[in-house]
């Protein structure tokens, strides 16, 4: 590519970011460590709450609706929010950071000490709003602070620390119950000690891991503050703001149409594992359906460790996901982690072992980590810069909508066709995880990282050094 012609074809270019290195990736990607730490708490143990609390299982997936349509009402509004903040201390996305952490904090402590079946269902609704609030900006993060050549490293950073957070998590109340001898039983409609505790403690890592990331980690302003200024003056107003968001909604970029049909299928998928892994195991591997019994909460904290280990490959894998992207593509590449994880969901229905159970889980640890990280990479190459946080939000309807399909349908499968069988509902999404898989054949990826771009990049930091990171 011409040099000059770079140049003359960008006589004002944007703001140059500079690639960052190994600590810096570290400090921007480390709040989703805390992030989620919550997540899995939620996940791994909402609804054997649900159940001590009295709630009958055809019941569970409704409850769990909270969940889905927090993030459908959260998510583009931060993401709207963010895109038009700016403070030349607390930048942009890091003051969403900060106050979904403080609110999140709150909630987890809160969760375990819950007394009647209402409560923690709507404790489920201010948790997860509160985890939305920090989490949704932290993926148009990536976009704001890497230039094209490392976004794919940095959200396989992001889930990294997705994995760790996950892992230690998930395993806290086995670990409380089976290392420091605290007890996981309680009288009927008391939450186990484990749990509560468990849930302390991830109110506390919650909260340092996020402000970690908010102090340690500058933003970059917009690329031309003045014209900044005064669109945000056209768009304030909450009317205004609900019609643009509309309007942003009505010319979604082709790319994100594309993989909207991908995180469908996938999305339910792993709503249906969070919601009927704990019953679903309770009853096929140790033989029980009585939320009171030692059995049944020997049960939940088995999916604990389940959901460590798939957690923990997610991790793992978090790094050789670009490598294989590189050499046959990233839409391939997430197909073939999601046909595999389909097929371990599927798997967990004919293993009676329990023990057996955790190699399913590094099949779903696969498709985990590439749907955290794959899609967003794809689609950053897409979007402008200018609304990243808003299409990141949209983005999260496309998780979001399945979610609340999977709540409103499963219970009634699960009671009516399944005949109170949860592990079918396992069954269900491992197809929906495999159909998932196939559907990236539609999906065009832009390839945002040629390396034609990235020598673009070059020539002109050449010109306009960089800021600041």
């Amino acid at each position: 590519m011409d040099k000059k012609k770079v140049v003359e074809a960008n006589p004002h270019p944007p703001l140059i970011k500079p690639r960052l290195n190994f600590w810096q990736l570290w400090n921007m990607s480390f709040g989703f460590f805390g992030i989620q730490f919550g997540f899995a708490l939620q996940n791994a143990n909402v609804s054997r709450i649900f159940q001590t609390l009295g709630a009958d299982l055809d019941k569970i997936a409704i409850l769990w609706i909270a969940a889905p349509v927090t993030g459908l009402l959260v998510q583009p509004i931060i993401g709207y929010l963010s895109d038009r903040t700016w403070h030349p201390y607390w930048g942009r996305r890091r003051p969403f950071f900060f106050i979904g952490a403080v609110l999140a904090a709150i909630a987890l402590f809160l969760m375990p000490n819950s007394t009647v079946l209402w409560m923690a269902a709507m404790l489920l609704w201010v948790l997860d709003a509160s985890i939305n609030i920090s989490m949704e900006p932290f993926r148009a993060f990536v976009g704001d602070k890497l230039p094209a050549s490392q976004r794919t490293t940095g959200f396989a950073f992001q889930t990294l620390f997705i994995g760790l957070g996950a892992v230690i998590g998930s395993l806290l109340p086995y670990l409380f119950t089976n290392v420091f001898n605290i007890s996981n039983t309680a009288p009927e409609g008391i939450i186990p000690p484990s749990v509560k505790y468990s849930f302390y403690i991830g109110g506390l890592v919650f909260f340092a891991a996020v402000m970690w990331t908010v102090f340690t980690t500058k933003e970059f302003p917009p690329d031309d503050i003045k014209k900044w200024e005064e669109e945000k003056l056209k768009s304030k107003g909450l009317l205004k703001g609900m019609v643009e968001i509309t309007k942003g909604i009505g010319s979604m970029p082709k790319t994100m149409l594309q993989l909207a049909v991908v995180q469908f299928f996938t999305w339910l998928a792993f709503f249906a594992m969070w919601i009927y892994t704990t019953s679903g195991v309770a009853q096929n591997a140790y033989g029980t359906t009585d939320p009171t019994s030692k059995s049944f909460q020997d049960a939940g904290d088995w999916v604990s460790v389940m959901f460590m280990v798939y957690n923990g490959v997610s991790a793992l894998a978090a790094f050789l996901l670009p490598v294989l992207a590189a050499k046959i593509g990233r839409r391939f590449t997430h197909m073939l982690c999601l046909i595999t994880g389909g097929i371990g969901l599927i798997l967990i229905f004919f293993i009676k072992d329990h023990q057996l159970l955790l190699w399913p889980m590094v099949c779903i640890g696969l498709a985990w980590a590439s749907t955290l990280t794959m899609p967003y990479a794809i689609l950053a190459g897409a979007l402008p810069a200018d609304k990243m946080g808003f299409y990141m939000g949209v983005f999260n309807f496309f998780i979001v909508i399945p979610q609340i399909v999977a709540a409103a349908i499963l219970g009634f499968f699960v009671t009516n066709v399944f005949n109170n069988q949860s592990i079918y509902a396992l069954v269900v999404g491992g197809i929906s995880m495999i159909i998932a898989g196939l559907m990236n054949f539609i999906v065009k990826d832009k390839g945002d990282e040629t390396s034609d771009e990235i020598i673009e990049e070059v020539m002109i930091s050449e010109k306009t050094p960089p800021t600041y990171s």
